[in-house]
């Protein structure tokens, strides 16, 4: 599986970007750089991870750091598949 892949895909779906997260590197900013990701979006984002990954988020898991930029992401879904 590509993990990348998958997170980009539900980035994507989540904030109904028509496809632009396909060109997303893992620097690419997330958090304070895309205005379709607010702290709604952040809860979506979440609950997708989770349904697609089968992987269950506490709240204490998670920061603002998390969503800094494409690459804090998905290592953060890779050590929870780990």
């Amino acid at each position: 599986m590509d993990i990348k892949k998958e997170v980009l895909a539900i980035i994507d779906e989540v904030l109904s970007l028509n496809g632009r997260a396909a060109a997303f590197g893992l620097d690419t900013p997330l958090l304070g750089a895309l205005p379709e990701l607010d702290s709604m979006a952040v809860v979506g984002l979440i609950n997708m991870l989770e349904e697609r990954f089968g992987f269950m988020v506490e709240d204490d898991e998670i920061d603002g750091a998390t969503f800094a930029d494409v690459g804090t992401l998905v290592s953060f879904v890779e050590g929870k598949l780990a």
